[in-house]
């Protein structure tokens, strides 16, 4: 199990080219150094359309980075060094950054599976924000019921959960980075947008809206983003 340090940087669309060029010359170079970093993701818009049949959430993030670390305290001092916030800085006035400490695990068929790795490019990257009548007894509920269900769909090379530790850790931003307040977060990723639009027509996918309709009740957004995803470390 990783813990996973998430930084959205929202943008209109206007603005993703230059916030590619930004990440290109400061994260993508400054936080390959940080003190105790084990993988480094990018996400990025995906290329050509992705086509569910039951949302459309409009462009994601202009950029999404994952920092993997091994603990709580390898986090803390990441997070808390000049190397990432000088890969932060000269960002856009305009954009803006959410940042979340969470969990990550992968899932298959038969529930949570150990040593997961992350090799297929393109991820449908979706996010349940709080609140929920009773937080625990959705997350229990989807847990045991959702992502063995979404490992059905064909061709889907890994499905993961994320899972947000902030209250756990006591966590607090060291660089003031204000919390999307994610409920639970969820990742199925494919070799390619054309798997996704073909696995998005199966009866699988029905199935997987008509048992999102019987989640317990929560009140929060839920956005899905088609994004496609670069390994950096």
């Amino acid at each position: 199990m990783t813990i996973i340090y998430e930084i959205a940087i929202r943008a209109h669309a206007e603005h993703v080219d230059e916030i590619r060029r930004w990440f290109e010359a400061r994260p993508s170079q400054a936080w390959r150094a940080l003190s105790g970093l084990e993988e480094f993701h990018a996400y990025f818009p995906a290329e050509g359309r992705a086509e569910d049949p039951y949302v459309d959430d409009g462009i994601g993030p202009a950029a999404l980075c994952k920092l993997g670390f091994v603990d709580a305290e390898a986090l803390r001092e990441a997070i808390g060094s000049a190397a990432f916030r000088y890969g932060l800085a000269k960002l856009l006035p305009e954009a803006t950054v959410t940042a979340e400490p969470m969990r990550r695990k992968f899932y298959g068929r038969g529930g949570e599976v150990s040593g997961g790795t992350l090799h297929a490019p393109f991820s449908y990257v979706v996010r349940y924000h709080r609140p929920a009548e009773d937080e625990r007894a959705f997350i229990e509920n989807y847990i045991a019921t959702h992502p063995s269900l979404l490992a059905t769909l064909p061709n889907i090379r890994s499905v993961l959960c994320y899972f947000p530790i902030a209250r756990e850790i006591g966590w607090q931003d060291p660089n003031g980075l204000a919390s999307p307040d994610y409920m639970i977060g969820n990742e199925v990723v494919f070799d390619s947008i054309t798997h996704f639009n073909a696995a998005m027509v199966t009866p699988i996918r029905h199935e997987l809206r008509r048992h999102f309709r019987e989640f317990p009740a929560f009140s929060g957004r839920n956005t899905h983003h088609p994004m496609d995803r670069i390994r950096l470390v």
